[in-house]
């Protein structure tokens, strides 16, 4: 080997080591705060396998083969090359949902997704699950795609990936955060997008028949003419985003991401019979950002409202206090009455 090529790759080799050095000193400091007594919650995962800090983000659960498998976006590594895929979907398990062990990863292999990937939504359908993904770094060509798994870690992709980009003049054509329930005989998907202007970030939807490989041809845009839910509360400034759907009773129930990231990000509700026409149960934020200190003071946002096989429900979301610089995956239980949902502790 040349001894100008191992002096370039020694050299890239130190700056990678010194830039994780450099990044686990900055979370120590920043964790005498965010871990302090009395200030951590029972559940807070944090992915530090790429970083050398804490980065989870959208988060998504499900319980298959036993335990409970934890779906999210993680980062490009620390010091990255060329040849180290940028962002990606992490998964943890878990056997109780508050101790959360790292066991795979989906990185990009598709000239579609060669930018990343990130933002997952996994359903249980006939003993698979079918994992939503959205492409990364395109900009308004950022599309929804789909992929299947027997084991709920090595996934095939769909070949007419990707699945899904709205039309519409309201919208700049780009679909991100796939949320897909099935209701009433049928899957819908719901999915955030940008106006014309790339400014504002609203919801839409799409369904797909009972017997779908959820490929390009089965989803119909049911968004034409204009979003399900845009933003219109001070709170929730110029983005509604990450929708997380769960069926109770005759209805359904939107767990939604109001405001960007950090702006701060906190939590909504709203509701409907017919999966298209939703209506906000309060003007309030359902779940909120943490007091200054906390460790959700710079947001507590994009949600995923999860039912566990014994009949609870627990609100899964990311938070941080230091500005995304770091990002943790947390939980709190809900309840529910005739008026809908609450937090256990109201």
């Amino acid at each position: 080997m040349p001894l100008s090529v191992f002096s370039i790759m020694k050299t890239e080799s130190i700056k990678t080591y010194v830039s994780a050095i450099i990044a686990m000193a900055l979370f120590q400091v920043m964790s005498a705060q965010v871990l302090s007594p009395g200030n951590k919650p029972e559940m807070m995962f944090g992915d530090t396998s790429r970083t050398g800090f804490p980065f989870s983000k959208d988060p998504h659960v499900i319980h298959f083969g036993g335990r409970y498998l934890l779906y999210y976006s993680i980062p490009a590594y620390a010091g990255k090359v060329n040849s180290i895929p940028d962002w990606g979907i992490g998964i943890a398990e878990s056997t109780d949902l508050v101790n959360w062990k790292k066991c795979g990863e989906i990185t990009p292999s598709e000239t579609y997704e060669k930018m990343g990937l990130c933002a997952p939504c996994a359903i249980v359908i006939d003993g698979r699950v079918n994992l939503f993904y959205q492409t990364y770094g395109n900009g308004r060509n950022d599309a929804i795609c789909h992929a299947a798994s027997d084991d709920g870690i090595n996934f095939t992709r769909n070949e007419s990936n990707p699945v899904f980009r709205p039309d519409g003049s309201w919208n700049c054509g780009r679909a991100i955060d796939a949320e897909v329930t099935f209701f009433k005989g049928s899957y819908y998907l719901y999915y955030a997008t940008r106006d014309p202007d790339y400014k504002i970030q609203m919801q839409g939807v799409a369904v797909a028949p009972a017997l779908t490989d959820f490929g390009r041809d089965d989803w119909k845009n049911l968004s034409v003419e204009g979003p399900i839910l845009k933003p219109e509360l001070q709170w929730e400034q110029d983005c509604i985003e990450g929708a997380s759907v769960i069926k109770k009773g005759r209805k359904l129930y939107m767990f939604y991401a109001g405001a960007y990231n950090n702006a701060p990000q906190q939590v909504g509700v709203a509701v409907s019979r017919d999966a298209v026409s939703w209506k906000r149960l309060s003007e309030s934020p359902f779940l909120a950002n943490g007091k200054p200190g906390e460790w959700n003071s710079s947001e507590s946002g994009h949600p995923h409202i999860f039912r566990d096989p014994d009949g609870s429900t627990y609100l899964f979301f990311q938070g941080n206090n230091d500005k995304g610089k770091t990002w943790y995956i947390s939980k709190v239980q809900v309840k529910w009455n005739r008026k809908g949902p609450y937090l256990r502790h109201q």
